[in-house]
């Protein structure tokens, strides 16, 4: 449940500016939605090849 795992994650930072929850809460999203670890380095590879080059 995404709720579940946000909330868990959430927990390990001590605080979070309101100003940045929203960003926080998207990074959630994108980790609950692209679970597999090795999914979520391809596609952080590609994202940083796109913005170097």
């Amino acid at each position: 449940n995404f709720w579940n795992q946000a909330k868990r994650r959430l927990r390990k930072f001590n605080g979070i500016p309101k100003e940045h929850f929203e960003l926080y809460l998207k990074e959630c999203e994108w980790r609950f939605n692209h679970s597999e670890i090795k999914v979520q380095i391809s596609i952080l590879k590609q994202l940083v090849k796109q913005n170097l080059f």
